[in-house]
């Protein structure tokens, strides 16, 4: 995605099924758990770079001992810090006491983040600011250990007020609105109501408070208050939990919004946001990490029993596309077979555009995260040009020589990297002109190999603001002077905002709305703006059940290409002087390449869940009144 755009988060948990001993004598290292941990956490550093965090828990603490540690970061590279602390603390108690090299036992009695259970997060903010406070894993502390809670996870909530509401209704005095506290602490209060609840009940049946203890680990009901927790919660998660005695959760939406991912063996449990990483950090093979379902939770005793429970009815499966689009790194193998098949798809289009004319033409992609759609588009032209070969040799057989039928099969697709990102420029000029001459130098160009006769077609992921393509990108290609600049766009048009987890919250930064806009103006039916937020505001106390995405109205009356042709002007300044045409995926198509990833609200309007129509409908409503703040 040329575009800057912060998305998602990603979520790493180990569960070690044998004592620490056991993987000192198999692996070499007590360590084993924070070794993995490291590299699942950065083998998702794609996913976030405001911040990372660690938790981890030791089972079977004697009182007085510690045994939660956690470690959180919003340094420039977070991942790296924390792990250096950790290594740093970890010599330190090593070089300090030789004597205990190989001793396990007391290692994790006195180093930190030696545990059975660990938690990871690597996070991109989109809610809150970029502090290390805003950072996860989250601790809700208790001097009972069974209270101890700690969450982390990969969500966003659009009924955060009302979250908020019910926690105060329920006497609680919450320290913030944000739905990451909102989360934690309504699960809090239902896991401290458990364990009140088998207190009582165990001192009825004789146990003393000391013995109650354990039995409490064994008897409380992780999935019962879980079920209770997340009885409101309307959004797209999967929310990861470690109880202070060692039972742990992930809790994937009911939507499927939100990927979540597990593997077992007699070793470990282990859950991602991602497969591969799963297959890479865990030597694994694909079939063998599984998918948790919508609105299932994964949950592990603290006896390592691993059960997979229904918390939520599931709705309609509504997996996030833009996962499979750009999220996600491109080396699992149904994602990579996705996006060359984005590619294959779209290249009708494209062949149309360019009159089918592939001998005259260079394709090409930017950024890097296109490159496997590229591919697929390229695939698709190579079986043009050989459609092409073939019909010119069968309409030439009876006068066709040795010199022309070479000259016929040496035509080959010509494919060039026509753009190079440059180091990440600093803006360091406030000045607008300086700077945005500076931006447009973010890339550098390959001179010499498209020619004034031909088409210069240029694949991108996803196409969501425009802004790198308009003040960089275009003006970039443009100084080759080819006949036409065809932008590509493997997604289809980003229409409407996310509340999910992907930082696209306002309306008037989507450059499909703007180009919207435009074509009212142009029609003289801008009137229909104020239209459509009467009804906006018209629905501001309806249940959210009862409200409707009034928004679409403001694309209804123009076709998608259209909208296409507005977005190439809006993006085209006057010192571009090639014809530049803009080109998106169809909604039919992403579905045909993605078919169990079927969520795609930005570009419908369609939203998985009741709360995501009130979320557009006040995206617009902050756009007309000209209040530049989320909506959710």
């Amino acid at each position: 995605m040329s575009d800057a755009l912060k998305h998602e988060c990603g979520i790493a948990m180990i569960r070690l099924l044998k004592p620490l001993e056991y993987y000192k004598k198999k692996y070499g290292s007590a360590f084993y758990g924070v070794n993995k941990m490291y590299l699942m956490m950065e083998k998702q550093h794609n996913r976030g770079q405001d911040g990372a965090g660690l938790a981890s828990i030791k089972l079977d603490t004697l009182p007085g001992e510690r045994y939660i540690s956690r470690i959180r970061s919003s340094e420039p590279q977070p991942i790296q810090d924390i792990f250096s602390q950790i290594n740093d603390r970890i010599n330190t108690e090593l070089t300090a006491n030789p004597q205990y090299s190989d001793d396990v036992t007391w290692q994790k009695k006195n180093v930190p983040y030696i545990g059975e259970v660990l938690l990871g997060h690597v996070r991109y903010g989109t809610f809150g600011q970029n502090s290390v406070e805003s950072v996860h894993p989250f601790l809700r502390q208790n001097n009972w250990m069974h209270r101890n809670l700690i969450v982390a996870g990969n969500f966003n909530m659009t009924n955060n007020d009302l979250l908020f509401k019910n926690l105060v209704k329920l006497g609680q005095h919450p320290k913030d609105r944000v739905d990451t506290i909102t989360v934690m602490e309504k699960i809090g209060h239902f896991l401290d109501s458990e364990v009140a609840k088998l207190y009582k009940k165990l001192k009825k049946e004789g146990f003393s408070k000391v013995d109650a203890s354990p039995e409490i680990a064994e008897r409380l009901n992780v999935a019962k208050i879980l079920k209770k927790s997340s009885r409101d919660w309307d959004g797209g998660y999967a929310m990861a939990g470690m109880l202070g005695h060692g039972d742990a959760f992930v809790l994937r939406d009911p939507a499927g919004i939100r990927p979540t991912y597990y593997y077992q063996d007699e070793e470990v449990v282990v859950v991602a946001s991602e497969r591969p990483v799963i297959q890479t950090v865990f030597n694994v093979d694909f079939e063998n990490v599984k998918e948790l379902d919508p609105g299932k939770a994964i949950i592990i005793k603290k006896s390592g029993e691993t059960s997979i429970q229904r918390i939520i009815a599931p709705l309609e499966r509504k997996a996030c596309s833009f996962e499979r689009i750009y999220f996600s790194r491109g080396s699992d193998a149904e994602i990579y077979e996705e996006r060359k098949m984005l590619g294959k798809l779209i290249m009708p289009q494209v062949l149309k555009e360019i009159n089918h004319d592939t001998i005259n033409t260079v394709f090409s992609f930017i950024p890097n995260t296109a490159e496997t759609s590229f591919y697929g588009m390229v695939e698709a032209a190579q079986d043009e040009l050989n459609k092409q070969k073939n019909e010119t040799i069968l309409a030439e057989k009876e006068q066709l020589t040795n010199e022309r039928l070479k000259e016929i099969l040496s035509h080959r697709l010509r494919t060039e990297k026509i753009a190079i990102k440059d180091a990440k420029l600093r803006t360091f000029i406030t000045e607008d002109s300086s700077r945005d001459d500076l931006v447009a130098h973010v890339y550098d160009i390959t001179y010499g190999v498209v020619k004034a006769e031909d088409n210069l077609v240029i694949i991108d992921d996803s196409i969501v603001r425009g802004t790198t393509l308009k003040k960089s990108i275009i003006k970039m290609l443009d100084r080759l002077q080819p006949k036409k600049i065809i932008v590509v766009s493997s997604a289809p048009q980003i229409r409407y905002p996310d509340c999910y987890g992907i930082d696209m919250a306002n309306l008037e930064g989507l450059i499909a709305f703007n180009a919207a806009l435009e074509l009212l103006k142009e029609d003289g039916n801008y009137d229909l703006v104020e239209k459509v937020y009467e009804k906006c505001k018209s629905q501001e106390n309806f249940e959210d059940s009862d409200v409707q995405n009034y928004v679409k109205e403001i694309y209804a009356n123009f076709s998608d290409q259209e909208v296409s042709d507005k977005i190439a002007e809006l993006l085209s300044e006057e010192s571009v002087t090639t014809d530049v045409k803009i080109i998106y995926q169809t909604v039919d198509n992403l579905h045909k390449a993605c078919p169990k990833n079927l969520g795609d609200w930005y570009f419908t309007g369609d939203y998985p869940t009741v709360g995501g129509n009130r979320v557009v409908n006040r995206a617009f409503i902050n756009f007309y009144e000209g209040k530049n703040e989320r909506a959710y």
